[in-house]
């Protein structure tokens, strides 16, 4: 039986699990993002078709919906930086354990901001 972290196979499995869940987040992320700028799009030819209008560009869900793919792309590359890095800890034995996860601290606060922007905006334009 292993005696340290770094010599037992679960820490390396639960690193892979923990590399798939931000995998996971990340596509989660482009997924909603691309479905975001799609609607505005879906939404304004609506509006042109029943009123035989021109459909315009303008609208805040193509930018909104495209800041979402970034951040998940961000998330993407940032995870990949994170499993390399804890992967090359456990490794050399440098690992510490207790250490909160800065990725999920900054991801969490900026999708609360970006939801309380979006309830903002859903108030302005009712």
């Amino acid at each position: 039986m292993p005696t340290t972290p770094e010599q037992d196979p679960r820490v390396y499995f639960a690193a892979e699990r923990t590399f798939l869940a931000w995998i996971r987040t990340g596509l989660g992320l482009m997924g909603v993002g691309f479905a975001v700028a799609r609607f505005g799009l879906f939404l304004r030819q609506m509006q042109a078709s029943q009123a035989h209008a021109p459909i315009h560009q303008s609208g805040i869900s193509v930018l909104s919906g495209t800041a979402i793919v970034s951040l998940g792309v961000i998330v993407l590359i940032a995870s990949v930086v994170q499993h390399l890095v804890l992967i090359r800890e456990l490794s050399t034995g440098t690992w510490t354990p207790g250490r909160s996860s800065r990725n999920a601290i900054i991801l969490a606060t900026l999708l609360a901001l970006v939801g309380v922007a979006m309830a903002v905006y859903l108030l302005i334009i009712r």
